[in-house]
Parts: C-alpha cells; structure tokens; sequence
C-alpha cells in the first residue's frame, strides 16, 4: 500500500504488476534531458557527442526503456572540463532535490502533471564495454578528447606504444594544426610534450597518462 515507488540507476525494466503497485505508480530519475538519450549511459554518451548540455528528468515510469512521460526537467551545462565522473556527481546531487520537490507536490496537490515524450527527437545510450575505450586516432582531436573526459572513470581511454597499453587520462585540443604530411600518420607522438597527431591534421596534447604497470604520471 506505499503511495508512490522512487527508481534510480536500476538496470532491469520493472514488471507491470511492480509499477502498478503504489496509489502513484514508479517515478524514475534520468540523468538526460530527455527523450535524448534514453538508454543505459546517458552521462557517457552525452559527454562524448560532444552535447553542451544535459541534465534531469523526473518521469513517470511505464513498461519501456525510458518511454514514460515527464514531470519535471533541469539542465546542466557540459563545459570542456566535464568528465563523467564529475557530470554523474553533479547529477546525482541534482536528482536527489527534484525529486524531493516532486514528491513535495504530489504531496501537497495529490497528482502530478506528465507530458509524453516526442519520439522523433529521441536518441539511445547503449550500455558502455571495455572496448569503447580504444583511441581511434583517424578521429579528430576534439572528438578523442570528448572520448576520454566521457570514459573516466570507467572504463577508461588507452591505447598502445611499444606494444605495451598506456591509459590516458586527461589531454587537451590544440589550436595547432599538422600541414606537413611527412610529419607521420595518426597516433604519431610529435613532441616530448605529448603532443599527438590526429585526423583530419589536428593535434591532441596528453597531459596526465598512466603506463601498464605504472601509477598516473604528466606525460
């Protein structure tokens, strides 16, 4: 006989019999702006599209991935620092006040007001693997960068010199660019700075990296 049910970070759809028990039904806490980025890693994903925002939705849980409609939504901004462990914390701190404000008012009013999804701007954040952490270096230095701030803390960003795996845990775009095409092929290190050739003739500096067997150390 509960009033209403609170879901977060729970990775199995609820059966019908479970969201239909309490007088209000299963309220969820997303961490998107939803209908982007409906699915398993949406704080990752974001990140890594390169999205300058995303955020909370408080939405009424239904028998689908993330189908259900929204009670409230609240934006953050994604700045070029932002790593999902960072976005995941300010969310985290974020959903836990809305929905103790939604609650206050389904408290206070007796019913919540809901709007349904729009399907045609809805976009999926399937379920993260270790292989998503290999640097495609063909891919320009921007995108790379957003690949690495998306994938820390899990499960992190590498790739391989001298056959041994060296993890990368910050970098930073330069405005430099490559012009000179003898200078090597992506993934070429141009300085003892850390610097490293990308596609499309942009440059990528390592900052903070991590050799196999080592501990995290300035390139």
């Amino acid at each position: 006989e509960a009033d209403v049910a609170v879901v977060v970070a729970y990775g199995l759809i609820l059966p019908q019999p479970i969201l239909d028990a309490p007088k209000h039904g299963c309220l969820n806490i997303h961490g998107s702006l939803l209908p982007r980025w409906r699915g398993a890693s949406p704080i990752q994903q974001a990140i890594w599209a390169g999205d300058t925002e995303t955020g909370i939705t408080i939405m009424q849980m239904d028998r689908g991935l993330d189908t259900g409609p929204m009670i409230e939504r609240r934006a953050v901004a994604i700045t070029r620092q932002t790593t999902a462990r960072t976005l995941h914390d300010e969310l985290a701190a974020l959903g836990a006040t809305m929905m103790i404000d939604v609650l206050t008012k389904l408290e206070r009013e007796g019913a919540l007001d809901a709007q349904e999804q729009n399907e045609d701007e809805v976009t999926y954040a399937s379920l993260l693997k270790k292989q998503d952490g290999i640097v495609n270096w063909s891919q320009d230095a921007k995108r790379i960068d957003q690949q690495i701030r998306a994938l820390n803390p899990w499960p992190g960003v590498w790739s391989t010199f001298d056959g041994k795996r060296i993890k990368i845990l910050s970098a930073t775009p330069e405005e430099e660019q490559v012009t000179d095409p003898t200078w090597g092929e992506p993934g070429t290190v141009l300085s003892p700075n850390g610097q490293v050739f990308c596609g499309d003739g942009t440059i990528l500096k390592l900052e903070r990296i991590q050799p196999e067997g080592k501990k995290p150390m300035d390139f």
